[in-house]
């Protein structure tokens, strides 16, 4: 019976893998630009996520993610006076949709101990993105560019609980009011006349499409 099982292809159920995930998530957004400069968390908004990730390997995947949020600012708060004494208030709704690359420190998954899978492991995040706002009933849009870390954990095989935090450039000046496109008079500055503002978001996610359901191979 050795010989025969060695000698006849074997049939083997292969551990479930799965290719995508789709979830979302809620958290806080912080903002820094020209109504404030210095304490990212000063005046907090809020952030929703919708997510869709292609797992490729277990250290590197892709993610589409579509975000709304608020952003607000008090330009009264800073110790900065602005050329003419003026003070500004102003509260942003963002939608952002961007393209984001993975990189998983450790061989995130379960099973499979060949592969020395590990049920949590931080990663490093990175990609484009395009921002549109509507702020003082006038709305605009720019491009951005987040980056940022995480950390996955897998409660169970097809089930992700996700941390991750982004800061996110957006090539515009215009994210805090028009009020607030260039207050100093300073005509060209890669820091000064470019808004930022950052997600700290905690996602769920689900894993579907098998990778491989059923493995042939012979001894």
């Amino acid at each position: 019976m050795a010989v025969v099982s060695q000698i006849l292809p074997l049939k083997m159920e292969a551990q479930e893998d799965y290719r995508f995930d789709i979830g979302g998530g809620v958290g806080m957004t912080g903002y820094l630009g020209d109504a404030n400069t210095a304490s990212l968390w000063k005046n907090p908004g809020w952030d929703l996520e919708l997510l869709f990730r292609y797992m490729a390997n277990p250290r590197w995947a892709w993610k589409t993610n579509f975000y709304t949020g608020n952003l607000r600012g008090d330009s009264s708060q800073m110790t900065n006076v602005f050329p003419g004494g003026e003070t500004y208030k102003f509260s942003t709704q963002f939608y952002e949709l961007g393209e984001m690359v993975e990189f998983n420190f450790l061989n995130y998954g379960m099973g499979e101990t060949y592969r020395k899978l590990k049920r949590i492991s931080p990663y490093i995040t990175a990609g484009l993105g395009l921002t549109a706002w509507s702020v003082d009933g006038k709305g605009g849009a720019g491009f951005t560019i987040p980056f940022g870390i995480g950390l996955k954990y897998k409660p169970s095989l097809r089930w992700n609980i996700g941390f991750e935090f982004l800061m996110k450039k957006v090539f515009t000046d215009r994210l805090d009011s028009q009020n607030l496109d260039d207050p100093y008079g300073i005509k060209s500055s890669f820091m000064k006349n470019t808004d930022w503002y950052s997600t700290m978001t905690i996602t769920i996610s689900y894993e579907f499409s098998k990778r491989c359901a059923v493995c042939h191979y012979k001894e």
